[in-house]
């Protein structure tokens, strides 16, 4: 065994290998393993950041589940009113994993500047509001802070800012119509208190945050009426069953909808990035595979003479295929290491100096987010490495085939 690990070092070190016809061989098959490895780390990290980046924002604007009454539908302005005050609330003590509870409303409004107007939908939110998102997407000013009494401070998007020419601290006027047509709409007058920019235009365009007391008032609730609840939880890749539990648990009254039943075209497309992954995986390590096998091949080819001899000593077809096997794991190691080195300086790269922005009004987002994960590095290496050897024992049976007289006469 020390005489074949002396030989491979031998054919790896050797002056005429690196200058032999096969050089040029073997680098293009280290640079495709290397791309392959760049290629694929880019994929998977965007792909997953991505899709984690707009889920997060649809989660942000909903919860990962809402629970209303059954006679609510989808719009904005139609929303039922529900007692805050169930069993559930605020902790669901019959389920684990339930991070956070919180009651909202929302209602449709005009926006009245003198010069401009828009429609937008005041998301009424109390004292339970988790603010851990928008902390995220705040750009200017401050949240507002509700309590018992009622507050005019609203949280706008950059969209409506830029469209309506508002500033933290301005005031503006929004109408909101009543159920009797004859009667004139309620009038309030809101002040900028911050400004969020959340990349999810089309959210952005739709909701600014207030105090629930204003939609109480002009749907003449009960000071413990909601429109519905946002619930949230610890666990993502539990989402549709912990939605099953809380259906379960909740009044017959009630039902419940994950935030992918909400958004069902925006989910649908970003779960589509999966199979474009798994499609430039397969390509990549195909790509690879194929490269060194004919760096392998050329290769054996060169080394034909030294085979022969070595057939004549004595030493079998397998331990002369482990000789070249060797090579062509080092030539992969090689490989892995520089896609490595310069796959994750670019992801690095992108992650804290947003070197490639989007189209929020296409992906949602305002640059390519990036998903950095020590577990799925180690096992593409891992993966690539392992296939890419099994590829290489189909050309390294060509050795078997080789006679020592033909070998030692071949040129």
């Amino acid at each position: 065994m020390k005489f074949e690990y002396f030989i491979a070092k031998r054919i790896i070190g050797s002056k005429s290998y690196k200058s032999s016809v096969s050089a040029p061989i073997i680098k293009i098959g280290i640079t495709a393993i290397a791309i392959g490895i760049i290629v694929m780390m880019i994929a998977i990290a965007t792909g997953i950041g991505l899709q984690q980046k707009i889920r997060d924002k649809a989660v942000a604007f909903n919860g990962h589940i809402t629970i209303t009454t059954f006679n609510s539908n989808a719009s904005d302005e139609s929303e039922v009113p529900m007692s805050i005050n169930q069993d559930f609330y605020p902790n669901f003590t019959d389920i684990e994993g339930i991070r956070h509870i919180q009651g909202v409303a929302t209602k449709f409004g005009l926006i009245r500047t003198e010069t401009d107007f828009d429609g937008m939908v005041l998301k009424g939110v109390g004292k339970d509001y988790n603010w851990q998102y928008f902390e995220e997407f705040l750009v200017e000013g401050k949240l507002p802070k509700f309590g018992d009494n009622i507050s005019n401070e609203v949280l706008v998007s950059q969209y409506l800012a830029n469209r309506l020419q508002f500033k933290v601290g301005d005031t503006f006027q929004m109408l909101f119509g009543k159920e009797a047509v004859d009667k004139l709409p309620f009038i309030r007058t809101f002040t900028v208190s911050g400004i969020y920019n959340s990349g999810f235009q089309e959210l952005d365009e739709t909701y600014l945050l207030g105090d629930i007391k204003h939609i109480r008032f002009f749907n003449k609730w009960e000071d413990n009426q909601i429109g519905h609840f946002e619930v949230f939880i610890d666990d993502y890749s539990q989402l549709t069953q912990k939605e099953e539990e809380i259906y379960q648990n909740i009044s017959s009254f009630f039902t419940s909808k994950t935030v992918e039943e909400k958004y069902v075209t925006v989910f649908e497309w970003i779960n589509i990035f999966d199979k474009n992954i798994y499609a430039i995986i397969g390509i990549m390590i195909l790509v690879a595979g194929i490269n060194m096998i004919t760096a392998l091949l050329v290769l054996i080819l060169e080394r034909t003479q030294m085979i022969g001899v070595l057939k004549a000593l004595g030493s079998n077809n397998w331990s002369i295929r482990k000789l070249f096997l060797y090579n062509a794991s080092y030539l992969i190691v090689l490989g892995l290491f520089w896609g490595n080195l310069i796959g994750l300086g670019l992801l690095f790269a992108q992650k804290y100096f947003k070197l490639f922005p989007l189209d929020p009004s296409v992906y949602y987002v305002t640059e390519a987010p990036v998903y950095i994960s020590v577990s799925y590095i180690i096992a593409l290496n891992v993966g690539t490495f392992v296939l890419c050897l099994i590829m290489l024992l189909v050309p390294s049976y060509v050795i078997t085939r080789i006679t020592p007289v033909k070998a030692m006469r071949f040129e």
